[in-house]
Parts: C-alpha cells; structure tokens; sequence
C-alpha cells in the first residue's frame, strides 16, 4: 500500500530514501540513477539541506562580451531556458561599442523587522525605541563580533506605527538596519533582530511576534547603465520602438510583469550560478517594482542627445560571496573565481548589469524580428532530443522544423519517422 507517511525518514541514508522513492514510484534503475546523481556535490548536498536523494542539475553557460566599469568579465549562468545566454552576450558586445556598462550600488544594508503588538501607546512606544538606540544597537552587535570587526553590524534602527483595523489595535514595527559586508545576511540579521527583542518588549510593555529579515532590501539597491548606438541596435526606427515597448510595460501590468521576468531570466541565472537565493531576489524585485503601489518597469529607456538607445536599471539585490551555498557548493566557488570578483557589491552590481542586457536584449527582438525567432531555433533542439533525436540526427530535425516553422514534439517525430 504506497503511503508517503514514512517514520524516520530524515534519518535514512540518501540510498535507503531512494529506494523508498523508487518503489513507491515504480522507478526503472535507469530512473534511480538519474535521480540519485550529486554529481559535484558528492555527500556535500546531504549536508546542505533535509531528505536528499539527489540533485537537480541545470546548463551551465559563459555569457561573453561583457565590459563593466571598464573590466572584462566571463560570467556564468545557469538556466534551462535557451537564448538566453545568447541574448546576454549579444547585448554585451553591443554596449561595448559605448564603453560597456557603468554601474555602482549602495552599502550592503539588510534590513531585520521586529513586530511589536499589544501596545497601548504606539507613538510614546516608537520614540521611547529610537530614545534607546545606542543601547538596541549595543545588544545587537554583541551577537556578530566578528561581522562588527570587519566595519559591519547594526548601524541605524527606524520605528513606523502601522495602524491594523478590525479590532487587532496598532502595530509598533521596528527596522533594525545592519551592514552585512560579504555576506547576504539572512543568519545575521535574523540574530540580532532576536537578540535585541526582549529588551524592546520591556522597554514598551509590548508583545513581539515576528522577528525577521525582510527580502525587500531598499538600502541595497544594486544600479547599471548602458548606452547602445542607434547604428549598432538598427537605428533611429529600432531606438523608437524599443522605448515605445518599454512605456508599454510602464502604463500596463500584465506587460510589466513579463518585462521584469525577462529582466528575471539574467538575474536569476548569475544568482542561481553563484549559489545565491534566487527566491530572496524575485521577491525583493518584484516588490521594488510595485512600491509605488502600481506594477512598474525595474527598467528605464529613452534617447540622448545623440540619438542613441539609453538603458537603466536599479533594484535591490541582495547577494553574498561567503557563507551559505557559496561557500559549500564547489561549482558556486567556481563560478565566484570565474568572474573574479571581491566584494559582494561588485557581485551585485554584475548581476544588474546582466539584467540590463537581458532586458535590452528581449525588447530589441520584440521590437523588431518577434521573440520567436532566435528563441524558437533554440528550442527545437530541445524539442528534438524530446522525440528522440540523438547525434547527428538533432541538428537535421531542428532544421526541418524551423523551417517549417513548427517547432513541435509531434512533427519532431514525424520527421524523425521519415528519416528512418
């Protein structure tokens, strides 16, 4: 009787837990290897996080061309998705034509909430709090010394009353703000914002509930900025029409949304390669983008006097080069010495510089050819393999249907069927 209660399973052995997997999904043992794979991460991925069985690989490709801030930079991706790395380094090498991209961001500043409720004077709470400052930062960097030695800690606190209706009273929310350095700083800030609770609690005859970093880092704000020449993107018709989507993207959220998930698909890709949360990122972006209350561009396009295709991109990307994954995944470590970086803020301000390009990239093709063009051709070999293709075969299919212009399993087998 298949059944997923299973007693102790976090105590198996990775092989004992896929054997459980493989009779309960009926796995063939070409399944179970597959599945069972760590690849580079060996006994490493046991460690990492609970009832592992394997892993999960994605391609891994080098986006070229890029120049930033006067540097050369190879920069890993990883991503399932094709054109995209293709796309990246395209726009690369035409924002070399203008000196690359230019880019700069602000202090690694996290941001810990505490939440602060059953308070009969929020206001008198909220001053009595920034009263004491000195004394909650004190607290706070007791817990980090060596973050502290290192120039980092809490620096600053803020204090907003948050008025909650139906019957739940007022809310006194305090913003613990913390320089992370190198790291991404989930661990901590989520210890200082503990550590410095109970003093609040009695200082306001308040009851704290969350205590928690929060994924919308407005203090950590990553910038780029690139200049196409009209003669290398098309001309003066291609630089209309690019700004011409982007304004669209700006007065309408159902094309906002797919603007800023392309923007996504570069960011995503160096975060993921970087063995950084990528799940932290999308959230802090997809927020900074509707602060205002309306869904807008992380994006902006528009001509200088020259004429020529202006783009610029700022959100919050809060990214780390030690602890976490980065500092266990060996690829991760790889990939960090590929692009050669020494600072998370010059991580973080690549990743913004991708995210530029691939923005450019996808609205350039929308504008002009139709996104289907370089991404279908692409794809076909993806859909080749799926039917069955293999060796020499996969690049005949793929002709065959880009062709045609139907980039489909079916007619990928039908193909195949006539080749045989």
């Amino acid at each position: 009787m298949r059944t997923s209660k299973i007693p102790g399973f976090y105590k198996l052995s990775a092989e004992e837990r896929l054997k459980i997997v493989r009779d309960f999904a009926g796995l063939s043992e070409e399944e179970l290897n597959v599945l069972g794979n760590t690849g580079s991460l060996g006994e490493t991925a046991n460690r990492m996080i609970e009832n592992v069985v394997g892993t999960m690989p994605l391609p891994m490709g080098i986006a070229a061309n890029f120049m930033i801030n006067g540097n050369d930079y190879l920069i890993p991706m990883a991503i399932e998705e094709p054109s995209v790395v293709a796309a990246a380094s395209n726009a690369a090498k035409m924002a070399r034509a203008k000196g690359g991209f230019l880019t700069s961001s602000t202090e690694p500043i996290m941001i810990g909430q505490i939440q602060l409720t059953d308070v009969s004077d929020p206001f008198a709470a909220k001053f009595a709090i920034l009263e004491t400052k000195r004394r909650i930062l004190a607290l706070a960097n007791e817990k980090d010394p060596v973050l502290v030695n290192l120039g980092g800690g809490a620096k600053d606190i803020e204090v907003r009353v948050i008025d909650i209706a139906e019957g739940i009273g007022p809310m006194v929310i305090v913003h613990l703000l913390v320089n992370v350095k190198d790291v991404m700083g989930a661990n901590a800030v989520n210890t200082m914002a503990e550590a410095v609770a109970p003093f609040i609690e009695q200082l306001t005859g308040g009851k704290v509930n969350l205590r928690i970093v929060s994924n919308l880092a407005t203090y950590r704000l990553a910038r780029a900025r690139a200049v196409f020449a009209k003669d290398a993107i098309g001309g003066e018709e291609v630089v209309a029409r690019v700004i011409s989507a982007y304004l669209f993207a700006n007065y309408d959220p159902y094309r906002c949304a797919t603007h800023n998930k392309g923007i996504m698909n570069g960011i995503d890709a160096v975060v993921i390669a970087t063995g950084n949360d990528f799940r932290a990122i999308e959230a802090g972006a997809h927020t900074y983008a509707s602060i205002t209350g309306k869904c807008q561009p992380l994006t902006r396009w528009e001509k200088n006097r020259d004429r020529d295709l202006v783009g610029t991109i700022e959100l919050p990307i809060a990214v780390g080069i030690v602890g976490g994954a980065t500092s266990v995944h060996p690829t991760a470590k790889t990939n960090l010495k590929i692009l050669g970086v020494k600072t998370a803020n010059e991580l973080a301000e690549i990743i913004a510089a991708v995210g530029l390009a691939q923005n450019f990239a996808a609205l350039r093709a929308l504008a002009t050819e139709g996104i289907q063009r370089g991404h279908m051709s692409l794809h076909a070999r993806n859909v080749a393999i799926s039917a069955g293709a293999k060796g020499e075969q996969i690049d005949r299919v793929v002709e065959i249907l880009v062709r045609e212009k139907k980039v489909r399993v079916d007619r990928a087998k039908e193909v195949l069927e006539e080749m045989t």
